[in-house]
């Protein structure tokens, strides 16, 4: 899930081949092992099973069936006015959820905007979208306002789906659905595979999807990935409900898109690898000069701020502060010819941190707003520490019990909080508004609060608080 291309659109392809009747069954409640479901082997673009491979008493269930081409080929990448006109009527004539990934550059280009978006709905089959030539998809967006767009780990793709006017009002999470099944695998291909019966190519996640034309291979690897996502999504749905876990899925949905996005960070330098390292604020006040000077020239130049100048460069920068070209470029990490091109702007940005006041320098630790790190709270608060102890127990075992991570059930922050400020009264009302008041959703309130309000009260019962 990556980026896309300037490739002529050769013609339009929207005929909808006859979907796989592929399902997966939902396991036994309780049960832990997920088993897929048998490959369509109809399906065109499957490679069949190797001869013996299939059907022998020793198997468990049928192979994996790799997939290896999209039901109607590989569809043009859609460049133009026209391409979008003819995808947004075909896109609402279809029927049922539209399966939604995005492709980035991620590790090459500055930012994380979409450079392919990939799209797929019954009745109108699938669309490779150029957003760099198209960065309007505000129609298409209208065209679907009521349509539920599933997505597998959505909260990855929908920044730069916004940025084009792609903004669902309906989702499903299919990566989200399979946490709270309790699969130990989540990637798209595992999910697939498991549940489906399915083996995606996951060659090019990692690729520059910014380089124009796209590879063939990658175009199918793209399509590829919307080919089974609604599928999936109809298969996780009839577990969520064969587990009661429907209703839950359902919110965790609802506050992905009702969440707001994450303000920037005030000082997105104190994030350089390596930080740790730096021992004195002035030191500091380099890191912070050589990473905006660093953000500077790779916004410019629209590069992924590491291929300008690794982290580890920055700090030795810090801890050897160079004053001359020869001192710089004697620097290890220095040496390669990209940290050497800008090697003025690294020398100036040394040369300001040295100069400044100290009034000026930054403090070695930002105040935060929660809680300190829990290691830290025998000393520091032995009755916190208590609870932290026995509301993490309480979470573990209700995670298990429901077959799904902990993190999961709670976010294990708002733990930490509640622990290290509870309410007065520890009843089961004033923990759950806490909970909820952090951002707990309701079904995770109504599993929790009452036995962590329950730990609460048995230590206070042994004058352990």
């Amino acid at each position: 899930m990556s980026t896309a291309s300037e490739t002529e659109a050769a013609g339009e392809n929207t005929e909808e081949v006859g979907v796989s009747e592929t399902r997966a069954t939902g396991p036994e409640r309780g049960g832990a092992e997920k088993t897929a479901a048998t490959p369509a082997g109809s399906l065109p673009g499957a490679a069949g099973p190797e001869p013996g491979t299939a059907g022998s008493e020793a198997d468990t269930g049928p192979p994996a069936v790799p997939l290896l081409e999209p039901r109607e080929g590989v569809p043009p990448v859609l460049t133009t006015d026209a391409d979008l006109e003819r995808v947004i009527a075909a896109f609402a004539a279809g029927t049922g959820p539209v399966a939604v990934d995005a492709e980035r550059a991620s590790g090459y280009r500055y930012g994380q905007r979409a450079y392919l978006i990939q799209m797929r709905r019954a009745g109108a089959g699938t669309a490779l979208i150029d957003p760099v030539a198209l960065p309007d998809l505000s129609a298409l967006d209208a065209a679907l306002a009521d349509t539920e767009m599933v997505l597998h780990a959505a909260n990855q793709d929908l920044p730069c789906l916004a940025e084009v006017g792609l903004v669902p009002r309906r989702l499903f999470d299919t990566e989200l659905a399979g946490r709270l099944l309790g699969y130990p695998r989540v990637g798209l291909g595992s999910m697939v595979e498991n549940v489906l019966g399915f083996v995606l190519e996951k060659g090019y996640s990692a690729a520059d999807w910014s380089t124009r034309p796209l590879p063939d291979d990658w175009l199918r690897y793209a399509a590829l990935d919307v080919e089974l996502l609604v599928e999936l999504r109809d298969a996780l749905q009839a577990e969520l409900e064969a587990t009661g876990k429907l209703e839950w899925a359902m919110e965790e949905f609802a506050a992905i898109l009702s969440t707001p996005p994450k303000p920037p960070r005030p000082d997105p330098w104190r994030r350089t690898s390596g930080i740790h390292r730096v021992r004195n604020r002035r030191a500091l006040a380099t890191v912070r000069e050589v990473w905006e000077a660093r953000d500077k020239i790779a916004q410019e130049r629209d590069l992924s701020p590491g291929r300008v100048l690794q982290d580890a460069a920055i700090i030795e920068l810090a801890q050897k502060a160079p004053k001359t070209p020869a001192e710089l470029q004697a620097l290890p990490t220095m040496r390669g010819r990209g940290a050497r091109r800008h090697q003025s702007a690294w020398l100036r940005a040394v040369a300001r941190a040295r100069e400044l006041g100290e009034r000026a320098l930054p403090e070695s630790n930002l105040p935060g707003d929660g809680p300190p790190p829990a290691h830290r709270w025998a000393d520091r608060d032995p009755e916190a520490a208590k609870r932290l102890t026995a509301a993490r127990a309480i979470v573990a075992a209700l995670a298990d019990e429901h077959s799904m991570p902990s993190e999961n059930l709670v976010q294990p922050d708002y733990v930490r909080r509640l622990a290290w400020t509870p309410p007065e009264e520890s009843s089961a009302s004033a923990i759950g508004a806490v909970l909820r008041g952090l951002g707990a959703r309701g079904w995770q309130v109504e599993l929790t609060a009452r036995p962590i309000a329950k730990a609460f009260l048995r230590l206070e019962s042994k004058g352990e608080l």
